[in-house]
């Protein structure tokens, strides 16, 4: 398999990651991670110019992901809502950018909680709204040079992109090339019949990959299928990041969103480099 670019998300050490917070990125070098995936939870409190000084001075490349909270949703029947949530994601694109990200990646169909048994024609409706949205959005990627990397996520936490059939399918509606999917072995191991197969199915649209425990804990400590999960991504030839993500149970906003109500491992510190370990473990045979 190449040589991957192994990261972690910010959201295991900081959370809301702000300005104040750059000195993160030395900690994440000394761990010995490739790349910080930084998500924009609040954007007042959080500059490109900070981020990107802070990546040059570390030599830390910087993958951009997002927050979708129900402000932020494209899918909403609200014009003012979508329009706020396309808005959102322009400024991420615009951080993106600044700080050589290649994409903005994560839920952002919808907002995450949002989960409701809906009609057919109700539902066709919602996805409809989050393709027109995301086909502006993606336009105004393009113009930058960022791709847009959506995330599926389990049935407890969204109603629209469970699985990775679902995702094309968006993606099909979106129909710009610049549009791909990110995948978490997290959700996918809820989801999935096979990780595996779902993997392949994606093939090139694989634009980017995190990897947590099925408990949300440290990679390779549950029953993750990862020798599956592996295989497939060498068969696709997958040569993006792959990012290490969990969240702090001491969040309460996150907490509630992801469902996390006890540790997952003895320290998020502990959680990081074991799970490091395991990656580079892993990927070398």
């Amino acid at each position: 398999m190449p040589d991957l670019t192994l990261g972690l998300s910010s959201f295991i050490l900081a959370s809301p990651f702000t300005d104040a917070d750059m000195s993160l990125f030395d900690h994440v070098a000394d761990m010995g991670y490739d790349l910080f995936e930084v998500c924009i939870e609040d954007p007042a409190a959080l500059s490109a110019e900070v981020l990107a000084e802070a990546s040059q001075r570390t030599g830390l490349p910087i993958s951009i992901c997002g927050a979708f909270g129900p402000d932020r949703d494209v899918s909403h029947e609200s014009p003012a809502n979508r329009r706020a949530g396309i808005e959102y994601l322009e400024h991420c694109i615009d951080v993106a950018a600044a700080v050589g990200s290649p994409h903005v990646a994560g839920p952002m169909y919808s907002a995450t909680g949002k989960a409701r048994l809906l009609p057919p024609d109700e539902r066709a409706q919602q996805r409809n709204w989050a393709a027109e949205s995301l086909r502006e959005v993606a336009d105004y990627a393009a113009a930058r040079g960022v791709t847009l990397a959506i995330e599926p996520l389990n049935r407890f936490e969204t109603d629209l992109v469970n699985t990775v059939d679902q995702g094309l399918e968006l993606c099909e509606l979106i129909d710009r090339e610049n549009v791909g999917l990110m995948l978490d072995t997290f959700h996918m191991n809820i989801e999935e019949k096979s990780i595996g197969q779902a993997i392949r199915a994606a093939g090139e649209k694989v634009f980017h990959f995190q990897v947590s425990e099925n408990d949300r804990g440290t990679p390779g400590s549950g029953h993750v299928p990862w020798h599956e999960t592996f295989d497939a991504l060498r068969e696709i030839d997958y040569r993006g990041s792959i990012v290490v993500e969990s969240f702090l149970p001491t969040v309460a906003e996150i907490a509630r969103a992801v469902s996390l109500w006890r540790p997952v491992a003895p320290s998020m510190d502990a959680l990081a480099r074991e799970g490091l370990a395991f990656l580079r473990k892993e990927l070398s045979s």
